[in-house]
């Protein structure tokens, strides 16, 4: 959306059920309370995304609403595991690589999701000759518990951690976990106004949009950093709730709102791309520091990061002047982040030479770099399509359709990128034989 318009509900979204009603107004009445708080009544996105995606109890991935779905449409998006266990059992192929390359068997999954990639990694493991001693760090205790259940079945020696770890050797693995962390977003040049009409002066002090360098007269846009405010009925009233219309509809208590950026997030943008006037977009910090503190606790092995993103010359494209913000809801893609905390994903997508530069900063190195498809074509996915039993035909079909969406640049083929980083590994990786893209980084 852009910052400087009002939130609206997209055409087309599923209405809410009465459960999902009273999760909402209690989600909102709480970032409420929370944006008050702030100087100016002024939170920045990330703070926001954060709290919307994991406050206990309430956030997304802390509630207990369905996330995760597969043909049923259940949920809210649907990832490559759930999609089909040949995702999985084609990374095994991989995994097992780098486990007998460092003479290991720890498997680390951050954000397990419903379990479905373990389910199908540890007995893809087993069945080259691997008995997995699977790790499990995730945040969300709704789907630990979900993960539990499913993965009971195997018999496995499962352990969910805490905290991360402070040695480990062998293989991490990290599917859709970057595009979750919460970002910044920043805009260039134009001051942002308060969408809900109240003068500038009444929340907090706005640049021009163009600074002036007192030695030579020129002139550079400035940067803004975007945070959510409240619209006017909800800063006069510290009793609402905030939750629904008159009309049944759910009410839209937030706004975007621009201050100056500080000078730590405007040298950590600058080098990044032009200062194109008007140009919004995000930048994930939290993203970066998490990969750079990998390498104080990788001591061997590799991490392999699948997600949705691109180098950052193209994360950054002139074209793509909006950003890369993204939210989920049943199956629904808006871009619309303030309008159903609690209940819709919030996302951004990644860009890969940012990670690649924070693992190089962190002591690791990075190993590969390559589309989805590339990466499970050189695994060996091909060949493990020719095993499936084309006599079952109807099942063999929907095998097919669904290697299709990982595979097609139409899909998920060309969005999703896998990048490897790693320490102490000598051997090239399968996954990256052919397609390599570090040159692009």
């Amino acid at each position: 959306m852009l910052f400087d318009e009002p939130p609206q509900l997209p055409k087309g979204l599923p209405a809410l059920d009465s459960a999902g009603a009273a999760h909402l107004s209690a989600v909102q009445a709480h970032l409420v309370d929370q944006v008050r708080a702030y100087p100016h009544a002024l939170m920045p996105f990330d703070e926001w995304m954060d709290r919307a995606l994991y406050a206990p109890g309430l956030g997304y991935y802390t509630a207990g609403s369905a996330k995760f779905g597969g043909a049923a449409l259940q949920g809210d998006f649907t990832t490559a595991p759930e999609l089909t266990p040949l995702f999985s059992q084609t990374l095994a192929q991989q995994i097992a690589q780098v486990l007998q390359a460092c003479g290991t068997v720890n498997v680390l999954e951050f954000g397990a999701g419903s379990g479905a990639l373990a389910a199908s990694v540890i007995p893809a493991l087993r069945a080259l000759g691997l008995e997995p001693a699977y790790f499990i760090l995730e945040v969300s205790p709704d789907l630990r518990e979900r993960q539990q259940a499913r993965l009971a079945a195997l018999s496995a020696e499962v352990t969910w951690l805490e905290t991360l770890p402070t040695d480990f050797m062998g293989c991490v693995v990290a599917n859709e976990v970057l595009d979750a962390m919460p970002a910044k977003l920043f805009r260039w040049g134009e001051p942002i106004s308060d969408s809900a009409g109240r003068p500038k002066d009444a929340i907090a002090p706005t640049p021009t949009n163009i600074h002036t360098d007192p030695h030579d007269g020129s002139t550079a846009p400035i940067l803004h950093e975007i945070h959510v405010g409240l619209d006017a009925a909800a800063t006069s009233n510290p009793d609402q709730s905030n939750s629904l219309t008159a009309e049944g509809e759910p009410a839209l208590p937030f706004r975007f709102v621009g201050r100056p950026a500080d000078p730590g997030l405007v040298d950590a943008v600058a080098p990044r791309l032009p200062p194109y006037p008007g140009y919004q977009s995000e930048i994930n910090l939290r993203a970066e520091a998490w990969v750079r503190q990998m390498g104080a606790w990788l001591t061997k092995g590799v991490a392999l990061l699948i997600d949705y993103g691109f180098p950052q010359r193209e994360y950054y494209h002139p074209q793509r002047a909006e950003g890369t913000l993204m939210c989920h809801f049943r199956h629904h893609a808006h871009s619309q982040p303030l309008i159903y905390p609690g209940l819709q994903d919030i996302t951004t997508h990644v860009d890969f030479t940012a990670m690649a530069d924070a693992a190089l900063d962190g002591g690791l190195d990075v190993l590969g770099y390559t589309s989805q498809a590339r990466f499970l074509t050189n695994a060996g996915l091909i060949q493990i399509l020719a095993q499936l039993d084309q006599e079952q035909s109807l099942a063999h079909a929907q095998a097919m359709a669904s290697v299709q969406k990982l595979v097609s640049e139409a899909e998920m083929g060309e969005l999703f990128k896998v990048l490897a980083v790693g320490r102490g590994i000598d051997h090239p990786l399968i996954g990256f034989a052919t397609g390599d893209r570090r040159g692009r980084l």
